[in-house]
């Protein structure tokens, strides 16, 4: 597997949720299939049943985040050398030309993005217009509506 780029935010959420999952959640669960195994007959138990496929959850997470950190490469904006330019990692303020719209978005990996944080992955069509330019930069996006485009306002790394 290949590395999988991750801001220091992100595989610090991700290290959170896998101890969560296996201090917290996994015991819970144990506990909860002892518990549902004490009722007796298991063969029309639900809560067995739910509990069971409760563990299959967690520890399918459990694989797939240990995975994701053994393959992830953290990456510091602070720490790298950018003189002002987007990169991986960077904070980002810019305007849509069109409409006046301001909004900031954070540069991060596929795995941490959330729109709704505005964390875009490196890989939306925003992100790579974005990369390698600087503040007062006119990039071009073309979008399923047509080409947008934004100005950078301001570049930072948080």
């Amino acid at each position: 597997m290949s590395a999988i780029p991750m801001t220091v935010a992100g595989a610090k959420r991700l290290k959170e949720e896998l101890h969560r999952l296996k201090h917290v959640e996994r015991p819970d669960v144990i506990n909860a299939i002892a518990e549902a195994r004490a009722q007796g007959d298991l063969s029309e138990n639900a809560e067995y049943d739910a509990a069971r496929e409760r563990q299959a959850f967690v520890e399918g997470r459990i694989i797939e985040l240990d995975g994701t950190l053994s393959n992830a490469q953290v990456i510091d904006p602070k720490e790298l050398d950018a003189e002002g330019k987007v990169v991986f990692g960077a904070t980002v303020d810019i305007e849509d030309l069109t409409s006046s719209a301001r909004v900031t978005y954070q540069i991060v990996g596929d795995i941490e993005a959330d729109i709704r944080q505005n964390l875009i992955s490196i890989s939306s069509p925003v992100a790579r217009a974005l990369i390698g330019k600087v503040a007062g930069d006119v990039v071009e996006v073309n979008a399923p509506s047509g080409v947008i485009e934004y100005e950078i306002l301001d570049v930072r790394y948080i």
